[in-house]
């Protein structure tokens, strides 16, 4: 389980002395145990609770490192984007843009998606499809250049 891997990566974090991954994955592992006290003491958190976490995290990263680029502190940005890669390894792998163009044709003549007006039905049905293997930005980025051919 990923839990369990995420704690033996936590405990080597802190043998090696590796302060940056030390912290990150602490602030994964407090994340975690407040998801189990939310969920109650029967509920056993699953790899699918740990990955929606994760990509959560990652995005609060994202955007903080964006705002610190635009102001002008581009030490704490590249801090924000150490901790994205600490944590991505804990993501299944990502899609092939090849795989993802496959998803988004085959769902669009699924539902007769063939203008950006269906951007929203395309995004949709491709999500259930990727979901979890595909960042939605991507995604989108991806439909939306699909729909505009």
């Amino acid at each position: 389980m990923l839990v369990q891997d995420i704690t033996h990566d936590l405990t080597q974090a802190m043998k090696e002395h590796a302060e940056a991954k030390l912290s990150t994955l602490r602030m994964l592992k407090a994340e975690l145990q407040k998801l189990q006290a939310d969920k109650g003491k029967g509920f056993e958190i699953t790899d699918d609770d740990v990955h929606t976490v994760i990509r959560r995290l990652i995005k609060q990263r994202k955007d903080a490192a964006e705002q610190y680029k635009a102001g002008g502190a581009n030490d704490r940005a590249e801090s924000e984007l150490a901790e994205i890669k600490i944590l991505e390894p804990y993501l299944p792998k990502q899609m092939s843009d090849d795989e993802l163009d496959a998803i988004i044709s085959q769902a669009a003549q699924e539902i007769n998606a063939s203008s950006p007006k269906d951007m929203g039905k395309l995004m949709k049905a491709v999500m259930s499809k990727a979901k979890g293997l595909a960042d939605g930005s991507h995604v989108k980025d991806r439909v939306n250049a699909f729909l505009n051919k």
